[in-house]
């Protein structure tokens, strides 16, 4: 069979990850090269231009057999099924990966997101498994690992998606996620560049997710030569992610520069000499800093402990509502809200998400009441269907108490005024009046319309197309109305920090005369006269610090 085998067409160094680097021992980086030499020759026969399925598939089971027995002929077999006797792995591994080839020779679509994380289990997560078991590791480096190679799996889908359309007839994108840039032909058609963007962005933020899962994977490691080798790893797989979020891979392939493995290589360097502490905290207090929210501000001022504990709600909260926020399917979307549910749940137990260790630090530390993350997350659940329309004042206050109030509620928690529930729940509500207010136009162009259609029929304006409503000059005198609600809640809050501790509220304070600062706004420019989402100037922002920093 030796001779029917294809040349390999790619080298160690022709990957986008370390494959075998010279960080790792020599010992280890044989029997790592001896595994790459075997999943690249079956690789090779599964992508095989010249071959029909059924003789890629018999050699595939001959590669196997071959491996079993050791059989010198086939030198990639003989080779890895001796590392195989020396450390106890490779077999198992190897044989999992030829499952995932097998399946790459019959399957050329997914549907879904799950089909797709199901193949990377096969495809993708034996070959950090094996990494692990011939340096000696701890089972608690599974989990991060399986995270850092299903994303690295997803990374190159993406990155090769025109070429394995184009060569071998595949796309690993889900077809529910094509569908909703309109067909999978729309989704490639070089020209329709705004549709694809959006797709590729939400598939690329469950990538992010998957390598903040893996960031705490160098901790776990006992070996510093691999530690240092998972610390590039995880630092080149941010790198192209964001690089794949700059530039459109159906149209160039996107691959990380030489300067960015010079970078991480030398992170990995210093990983061998300190071993890093639990970047848990690091992810958090990082989407805080990614979010440029205003918030920030006031997050500032409170004590460490508290100020990473509101990071992690406030990563909780930005991680879900971008999820409902994204191009993915609705039924998609959906998965990852139950996801979140049931990660909420296990907190006091066994948390697997950096943003839920820290959550579950922070709730035994506050006496976080965690039903309000499911309050959240049912909010999330309307923002992210297909279509969103309230009937009536009853279901916008639920869903301002569920997006809103669920919020406030465990932030004044952590700032340590939890006598101040009404107020957080109350002007809750207000911020997301505000929140509706700013965002009508781009609401409509997800299908979403906040202002109940019991007060626009008293307008005689009946349900329709959100860009038909909000284009309609009786909507802008609805929204008019809850303005003035707004105003009027801003008051209240006014009058109840009066009893409160303004000092311990200050992050909630600073927050509130942002939003009365965007309804000043808002006002002015008028209802009919929507030019894009209003932001405060520097100016704006300096304003309300001051008005924050105001004392009772």
């Amino acid at each position: 069979m030796s001779a029917d085998l294809p040349r390999a067409a790619k080298r160690p160094r022709d990957e986008n990850f370390p494959v075998a680097s010279l960080v790792l021992s020599r010992e280890h980086r044989d029997a790592v090269l001896a595994f790459y030499a075997f999943a690249r020759t079956a690789d090779d026969i599964a992508d095989a231009p010249d071959l029909g399925a059924a003789e890629k598939l018999a050699r595939l089971d001959a590669l196997e057999q071959a491996l079993i027995s050791g059989d010198a002929a086939i030198p990639q077999a003989a080779r890895l099924h001796a590392v195989d006797g020396k450390h106890k792995a490779g077999l198992v591994q190897a044989r999992e990966l030829l499952r995932a080839f097998r399946q790459d020779v019959v399957k050329a679509r997914y549907n879904d997101w799950a089909e797709l994380i199901d193949y990377c289990r096969s495809s993708a997560n034996p070959v950090g498994r094996f990494l692990l078991i011939v340096h000696g590791e701890r089972s608690s480096a599974h989990g991060p690992t399986d995270a850092l190679c299903t994303a690295l799996q997803i990374l190159n889908h993406l990155q090769d998606c025109g070429r394995d359309r184009e060569r071998m007839g595949r796309i690993y994108i889900p077809i529910r996620w094509l569908l909703t840039a309109g067909s999978e032909a729309a989704f490639f058609d070089p020209s329709r560049m705004a549709l694809r963007r959006e797709v590729l962005d939400a598939m690329l933020d469950r990538v992010d997710a998957l390598i903040d899962q893996a960031q705490s994977l160098p901790e776990h490691l006992q070996n510093a030569r691999l530690r240092a080798q998972s610390i590039a790893t995880i630092a080149l797989a941010r790198r192209l992610s964001r690089r794949l979020r700059q530039a459109d891979p159906v149209l160039e392939r996107v691959q990380v520069s030489r300067i960015d493995a010079c970078i991480a290589f030398l992170r990995g360097l210093r990983g061998t000499v300190h071993k890093p502490s639990s970047g848990d905290h690091r992810v958090t207090a990082a989407a805080v800093r990614r979010s440029g929210s205003s918030f920030r501000l006031g997050m500032q001022s409170l004590s460490p402990e508290r100020r990473r504990a509101i990071h992690a709600v406030y990563a909780f909260c930005r991680t879900v509502d971008d999820i409902a926020d994204s191009a993915a399917p609705a039924s998609e979307k959906r998965a990852f809200l139950r996801e979140w549910r049931r990660e909420i749940d296990r907190l006091h137990r066994a948390p697997e998400t950096p943003i839920g260790r820290e959550l579950a630090r922070a709730s035994s530390l506050f006496k976080l009441p965690l039903e309000e993350c499911h309050a959240l997350l049912d909010g999330m659940e309307t923002d992210g269907a297909e279509r969103v329309r309230l009937a009536n004042d009853y279901e916008l206050g639920l869903y301002g108490r569920r997006v809103a109030g669920s919020v406030g509620a465990l932030s004044i928690r952590i700032f340590g005024v939890p006598s101040a529930h009404d107020f957080a729940l109350d002007l809750g509500r207000t911020l997301q009046l505000v929140n509706i207010l700013r965002d009508v136009d781009e609401d409509a162009a997800r299908e979403r319309v906040y202002v109940p259609l019991a007060r626009l029929a008293q307008l005689g304006l009946g349900d329709a197309p959100a860009a038909m409503l909000v284009a309609d000059p009786r909507f802008a005198r609805v929204c008019e109305t809850l303005a003035e609600e707004a105003r009027a809640g801003f008051a209240a809050a006014d009058a109840a920090l009066m009893r409160l501790d303004r000092r311990a509220l200050k992050p909630a304070i600073l927050m509130m005369e942002n939003y009365r600062r965007v309804l000043d706004r808002l006002q002015a420019r008028g209802w009919g006269l929507r030019q894009g989402r209003l932001r405060l100037s520097t100016a704006d922002r300096l304003h309300l610090i001051t008005r924050a920093m105001r004392p009772a």
